[in-house]
């Protein structure tokens, strides 16, 4: 009796693996190439991102965006810009000088670039050239309210 319980487990083991072995023949190789992509651009999708996560102070996260969106899109002065200020946000100055040097290269010396390049220098203490750099922002500017606040910071520490 023990050997037919035994032969038959056997068998039953044995047409278990076979049929285990045989189910690759009915896997779905449909092709799934003509799907078309989603219709929203990524890299306006990440500058989004990460815009808001920069108005929530949700620094690391803006990185993040500002970072896929220049990989995607490397003349995007935008991306460049909130990169740098995520950066510097972050406290991470090494990878903001890099952020402006790049955006500096994409749009110019404009004065609220020179103007957030100023804050950066503001933020880690180096008030001489946090001041001429705002001070050649200020110049610059048709409205220079925010350099104006960025004075006011300076000249408080």
């Amino acid at each position: 009796m023990r050997q037919i319980k035994f032969a038959a487990m056997a068998m039953m083991a044995a047409a278990l693996m076979i049929s285990g072995c045989t189910t690759h023949n009915n896997v779905d190789t449909t092709k799934t190439t003509a799907i078309q992509p989603a219709g929203k651009d990524v890299t306006t999708s990440d500058l989004a991102q990460g815009k808001a996560q920069f108005r929530d102070a949700n620094y690391g996260l803006a990185e993040a965006h500002f970072r896929k969106a220049v990989e995607l899109k490397a003349d995007s002065a935008e991306a460049w810009m909130g990169l740098a200020a995520s950066y510097d946000e972050l406290g991470r100055f090494d990878f903001a000088d890099r952020a402006y040097g790049q955006l500096l290269k994409v749009a110019g010396r404009k004065p609220q670039i020179v103007n957030n390049m100023g804050y950066s220098q503001l933020l880690r203490g180096n008030k001489k050239k946090a001041r001429a750099l705002l001070l050649e922002a200020k110049a610059g500017m048709t409205d220079p309210t925010v350099v104006d606040a960025n004075l006011a910071l300076l000249n408080k520490g």
